[in-house]
């Protein structure tokens, strides 16, 4: 079956823009022609292809022809960029004589919070002057329902086996420690008795009621330490910091102890690990279409070259 392109670009800005009206925007026609559009694809596939709602939300249909919609959408530009067809902002409307600029290639990422904050950036830095990066956040765990929905091209993932039409390959592992503040296991585990030499029971005791710092209610690495400590995962409380950086900073202030990768805390005497023998290594993978584009080689490239330098093998 093949589909047409303005019905797709309908269906792909739809779900983008979040509402018809917001699509009609983006492509210059009127919200009914964006309603009409998606529903004749819903009638040549004889499936229902959105929820119209609001925001506007694909169905599990409407996924698959989404990421027909993006790929094809990608390849075009592509294939533009290779013809030396570079439009500037504004191009066609004739109103200035400045010569055309060179314009970023779009490309959307689903990113671990934790490897966007240490050693991510860096590694795409070369390229921000040509690629326009979309990262969305999301637990390294949720990051592959992104690339199911057709949101985004290529995703950090635990999870090692491909999306349908994608391809996977292993990055490394990022190291957790359970640390915490000096004055924290003073005040709270058994009189600093897990930094200074305590004994197992007093550390046990300490942690069935010590506070905890969660990075959210998907971050189940708190409570996988505590489980393997033999303590009740809801026993303690619990504070909140859905931000990498925030989160490493509320355990240097006191709030709780954290599971916190190696790579934010390297060289830093304001945290001790309530248990040097213990370490969680989470196994990061790329995944990404099954489909060449300039700029997506060129950024699955660079993850790969900065994530054997940073993560452990």
């Amino acid at each position: 079956m093949r589909f047409d392109q303005a019905r797709l670009d309908a269906l792909r800005a739809a779900v983008d823009a979040g509402t018809f009206e917001g699509a009609a925007r983006e492509l210059s026609v009127t919200p009914s022609a964006i309603s009409q559009r998606i529903r004749s694809l819903e009638t040549e596939t004889g499936r229902v292809l959105v929820q119209r709602s609001k925001p506007v939300r694909p169905t599990a249909s409407g996924e698959v022809l989404l990421r027909l919609a993006r790929q094809v959408d990608a390849l075009g530009r592509d294939a533009d960029a290779a013809l030396g067809r570079e439009r500037a902002p504004g191009d066609g409307d004739g109103d200035d004589g400045d010569a055309a600029l060179p314009r970023l290639e779009p490309l959307s990422l689903a990113v671990n919070a934790d490897s966007l904050a240490t050693w991510l950036l860096p590694a795409l830095q070369p390229l921000a002057g040509d690629i326009a990066f979309e990262m969305q956040r999301a637990d390294e765990s949720r990051t592959t329902e992104l690339l199911r929905q057709g949101a985004v091209m290529a995703a950090i993932t635990t999870d090692p086996a491909p999306v349908q039409g994608c391809s996977s390959v292993a990055l490394g592992a990022m190291r957790y420690r359970p640390m915490a503040s000096p004055e924290f296991v003073d005040r709270w585990l058994s009189s600093g008795g897990a930094r200074r030499g305590g004994t197992g029971a007093q550390r046990l005791e300490g942690l069935t009621a010590a506070p905890v710092v969660v990075f959210d209610r998907s971050d189940d690495l708190q409570y996988r330490y505590l489980r393997f400590r033999g303590v009740e995962a809801s026993s303690p409380p619990c504070h909140f910091v859905p931000s990498s950086a925030d989160f490493v900073e509320a355990v240097r202030r006191g709030f709780g102890w954290g599971m916190v990768p190696e790579l934010q805390v390297r060289d830093d005497d304001s945290l001790v690990a309530l248990d040097p023998s213990h370490r969680v290594d989470v196994l990061l993978h790329w995944q990404q279409w099954q489909l060449h584009t300039a700029a997506l080689a060129r950024t699955a490239e660079a993850v790969r070259v900065a994530a054997s330098r940073a993560l452990r093998r």
